[in-house]
């Protein structure tokens, strides 16, 4: 198959082109539509940032370097809400934000919601067995106070806290299997499967850079649709 056509657009575009299987094609390199919409593009990342996705990404380099940041302003979002997250769990964190802001491979699962924050999310990506057991391992002695980081904080300092009344626990506690900490914690963004890294058949949270192995998984599922 030739190179996809990298586009950027919206899934009220994008999802009438799913219907026929040239459309599908030109419709595999899409960036989800985020606070700072691009089109994919090579882009100058640093050495600790985004880098797998420098040749073709959704993202600015400011994004990515924000994506690295506690209380980045993209989101207001507060790993530390129960104590400073461990380095070894974050970094999980922040290759999941790199993947959502820089991915161009995410088409087969970009979903429309009607959000004050965005305009799309992702829904059932198939995420691989290794990086969803690995994040779960690094993570589990971490704390925290929710299973839906999607919803329920409070927001009233301008970051999110956890709720009145709510403790926090352990991160295995909350989640007691890898399974359901990478689908309950983004409301089912992510979908564990059985598959490996370089099966083909799920999408890799991080790689080396060059050669993008989601590419292959969106096309492949693109075709299922």
């Amino acid at each position: 198959l030739p190179p996809c056509v990298c586009v950027c657009m919206c899934l009220s575009i994008c999802l009438p082109l799913f219907l026929s299987k040239k459309s599908r094609e030109l419709c595999l390199c899409v960036c989800v539509c985020v606070r700072v919409h691009v089109y994919p593009s090579p882009t100058l990342f640093q050495s600790f940032q985004c880098t797998p996705w420098r040749d073709n990404a959704c993202c600015t380099a400011n994004t990515s370097q924000e994506a690295h940041n506690d209380n980045s302003y993209l989101y207001n979002f507060n790993w530390n809400h129960c104590g400073i997250m461990s380095d070894k769990c974050k970094r999980h964190f922040t290759q999941d934000t790199c993947l959502y802001e820089c991915s161009p491979n995410l088409g087969p699962w970009i979903q429309p919601v009607d959000s004050s924050w965005r305009k799309e999310r992702i829904l059932d990506a198939p995420i691989c067995k290794e990086d969803c057991e690995e994040w779960w391992q690094d993570c589990k002695d971490d704390l925290t106070c929710k299973e839906n980081w999607h919803k329920g904080w409070d927001w009233s300092t301008g970051i999110n806290q956890c709720p009145k009344e709510s403790l926090c626990k352990r991160f295995t506690q909350v989640f007691p299997q890898p399974l359901d900490l990478c689908e309950k914690i983004w409301s089912r963004s992510y979908k564990y499967t059985g598959h490996a890294r370089g099966s083909g058949r799920c999408i890799q949270m991080w790689f080396d850079s060059g050669k993008n192995p989601n590419a292959e998984v969106a096309r492949y599922y693109a075709v299922q649709m």
